[in-house]
């Protein structure tokens, strides 16, 4: 079924360049829309969204719309096409991202539009994977389809910021949730934990992980917390990330509520190479995946990043304690900040980040104010690497 566009800015959007601009940066704002949609549940892939549209007369008509399916295919060109069906011949197609151009586990994007008989194609940005990086846009116009490339760029950039980071830097987009109180403490004096933030602020949370292919933590975290992990909010349970930890010597208790769920929703543990023999057959046996870097010691970051990008995560939700994120910002490894900041102090109890102040974050050069916002009585501040 075909839906109208009433948008009157949109109308004729093929008479002139002014309404032709305005009509791109609609459609693709509901391409964009769509993908964000699958945030979360299509990696190794990123989640693209597509919208295919005619321009047959006064008024616009989507004719099709298609996001990236769980675990990465069929690909959101494909289900936009395939929901337009015959409509799609003439049609302009706006996608998120450079359509694929290459035999992978499933036929081209961009061979998919050529048949059929799309006219006009408009992405948000070329892929940066050297496998495609403008050979999906150049296979279009050698097909005589016009191709235009970046509306909604920006909105795109950080949508897609999973799949950016792991191309071009090897490891997954790393956003650091620290709840903090208003003087910035995350737990009472001894480490002992205190709920911080209110239940508006903890559903935000609770999406946020749902948008996250994965979720890391240190041991120190989860022998304290004897976490769950997982998204909780009503009928989303199976939008719950894969959950890692950071163990070098497998002290992960095997009651923990981590181990006992580790078959319903994914447990990934990372120890050193000099962890006790015979632990990881334990965790296995429970459903954990075990892997060793082979290395002694506290496992290095960086390598722990590359060992998840290598897995196929693209976003990593990091809630790990004081310890972890103060490694990950000192190392300069973090890409996002979310402070869920509550409107009362602590007074004493433990820093945000161990041996760092929080302006380590909030005045660094290298991360820039993007957002705040009030969540109930707390508030979500949010950085961004610049």
């Amino acid at each position: 079924m075909t839906a109208p566009v009433m948008a009157a800015s949109a109308r004729g959007a093929a008479a002139g360049p002014a309404r032709a601009a305005d009509a791109d940066a609609r459609f693709m704002d509901l391409a964009l829309a769509l993908g964000r949609r699958g945030l979360g549940q299509t990696w190794p892939n990123p989640s693209v969204g597509c919208v295919v549209v005619r321009f047959d007369g006064d008024t616009p008509v989507i004719v099709g719309r298609g996001v990236t399916q769980p675990g990465g295919r069929p690909h959101a060109e494909v289900e936009a096409l395939r929901h337009a069906g015959a409509a799609a011949r003439g049609a302009t197609l706006y996608a998120t991202l450079e359509p694929c151009s290459h035999h992978g586990k499933t036929p081209p994007c961009a061979d998919a539009i050529v048949a059929a008989g799309v006219a006009r194609v408009v992405s948000s940005m070329e892929d940066p994977n050297p496998e495609i990086s403008g050979r999906g846009h150049a296979r279009l116009r050698a097909a005589g389809i016009a191709v235009e490339v970046g509306p909604g760029a920006a909105q795109a950039r950080r949508a897609h910021a999973g799949h950016l980071c792991r191309i071009r830097d090897g490891h997954p987009h790393v956003m650091l949730k620290l709840g903090i109180s208003a003087d910035g403490k995350v737990g009472l004096p001894g480490r002992r934990p205190v709920q911080i933030t209110g239940a508006a602020a903890r559903d935000r949370i609770h999406m946020m992980r749902a948008q996250s292919d994965a979720i890391m933590i240190g041991i120190g975290t989860a022998l304290a917390d004897d976490p769950q992990l997982t998204c909780r909010l009503p009928g989303m349970a199976a939008r719950s990330p894969v959950r890692v930890i950071v163990d070098s010597a497998l002290r992960l208790p095997l009651d923990s509520v981590l181990v006992r769920t580790a078959r319903q929703t994914p447990v990934w543990v990372v120890a050193s190479a000099d962890a006790p023999e015979g632990s990881d057959a334990a965790l296995r046996a429970r459903g954990v995946e075990v892997f060793r870097l082979d290395a002694p010691g506290r496992p290095d970051l960086g390598r722990v990043l590359r060992l998840l990008a290598g897995r196929g995560i693209t976003r990593l939700m990091v809630e790990g304690g004081p310890l972890m994120a103060a490694a990950l910002v000192g190392a300069d490894l973090v890409d996002e900040v979310d402070l869920v900041r509550a409107p009362r102090p602590l007074g004493e109890g433990i820093d945000a980040l161990e041996g760092l102040p929080l302006t380590a974050i909030t005045q660094s050069p290298r991360f820039a104010a993007r957002a705040i916002e009030a969540i109930g009585e707390d508030t979500l501040e949010s950085y961004e690497r610049v």
